[in-house]
Formats: C-alpha cells, structure tokens, sequence
C-alpha cells in the first residue's frame, strides 16, 4: 500500500482561495505540528497562502514518538542517501496532490524545511520536472552533492539559514551548500545567525517570510 502524507494545515489567512501554497517540512523525531506553528508568522506577509506540514512517512527509529523522513541510525553518506531516496518520491506525490486538489501550479508553490527537512525539500526540488518557486531551508545540508550535476533538473531559488553554534547539523555545511549549489548554476542566498545552536530564530525565520513573499509573487 503507497504512503499517504497527511498533516496540519493554516490559512489563508486573508479567508479565500489560496493563491499560494507553502509545505513545511519538519525535522527528525518532530511531527507537523512542530511547523506548523510558523504559518501564522509566514501569513503576515503571504495572507493569501496555504500552509500544511506533513508529518513524516515513518516512525521516528532513534524516539518512542515523533516521525522521521528517514533513519540516521547509520550516518554513513551511502546509507543516508538511500533513506533520502526512498523518501524523495513520497514527498514529491504528496506535492503533487496538494497542487491538484488547491488547483495552483507548480510556481506558486515553495518548500519550507527544517533540519531533514530541509535535506528533503533540497534533494526533491532540485530533481523535479517543474521548478518550485522558492526553497527556504533551517539547520539543514545538501545531501549528494556530489551527484547534483549529473541529477539536476531545477533550478529553484534557494534561502539557507543555519545557526553557527548548531550542535546537531554542522554549521560547515552552510557553505559547503552554497558552493555546491552555486556550481550548477542554481540562486541561493544564505544566512548565518550567530550564537544560534540547532533552531530557527527571529530574525531568520523574518529574512525567510521576505523571500518567500519575493518569490511567490512573481
């Protein structure tokens, strides 16, 4: 039996159709509700939005609650990039269902991440056939980069935001993102926050709300 993503949801905030579409991705042993919280925030700028936060396919392997995209019981590159891989075409027929059933197109849509989150909407935007109109990513990394010019098939604008105490996703992996991303050919801007650890402040979670806002209007 195929996974169906499910999760809550928010807005519009203005109380009509939305024209917008925002998917919120949270991180590991979270659920939607972690995110969910934020579209209140995101919809002082974007009234017109939908906001949903699927919760995770699988259960959390590492957690007796929560839920994950995929396990990182064994933190290898190799095994990582199967668990994203697996993942990524859930992710992407849920996206798909959503801009059926709000009848938007895929520029009116923008990927919201946090932590694997953020490594999940990465990797499916990128390889998509129809190009997102943004990707706002927390706390995350770009997996396989190694493989993005070979695997690339959009080329999204890109917000990376990411503390430089982070504990948990190191905050290397900012910059090493960018470098990769910038190689084929792909707009990204990033933000580090200082003295932030493994979280998404104010001042990032505002520079995210401006971008999206920029991008989804177009």
């Amino acid at each position: 039996m195929s996974i169906v993503l499910a999760g809550p949801n928010f807005g519009p905030a203005a109380g009509n159709v939305p024209s917008q579409l925002i998917i919120l991705l949270h991180g590991l042993g979270a659920d939607g509700n972690d995110l969910i919280g934020l579209a209140p925030h995101l919809a002082e700028l974007l009234p017109r939005a939908q906001f949903i936060a699927p919760d995770a396919p699988f259960p959390c392997d590492m957690a007796p609650m929560g839920r994950q995209w995929f396990s990182v019981e064994d933190r290898s590159p190799e095994s990582l990039l199967v668990g994203v891989e697996a993942a990524a075409p859930i992710l992407s027929k849920f996206i798909d269902s959503e801009l059926s059933r709000t009848n938007l197109e895929h520029q009116k849509v923008a990927l919201v991440g946090f932590s694997q989150g953020t490594m999940m909407a990465l990797h499916v935007a990128l390889r998509s056939t129809e190009p997102v109109a943004a990707v706002v990513g927390f706390s995350g990394r770009l997996m396989a980069a190694g493989q993005l010019a070979d695997d690339i098939r959009a080329r999204p604008p890109i917000l990376l935001i990411h503390g430089d105490a982070d504990p948990v996703v190191p905050f290397e992996s900012l910059a090493e993102a960018k470098e990769a991303l910038e190689s084929v050919g792909v707009h990204v801007e990033t933000n580090s926050r200082p003295a932030l650890g493994h979280s998404i402040d104010e001042h990032g979670l505002a520079s995210g709300c401006a971008f999206l806002k920029e991008h989804l209007g177009r």
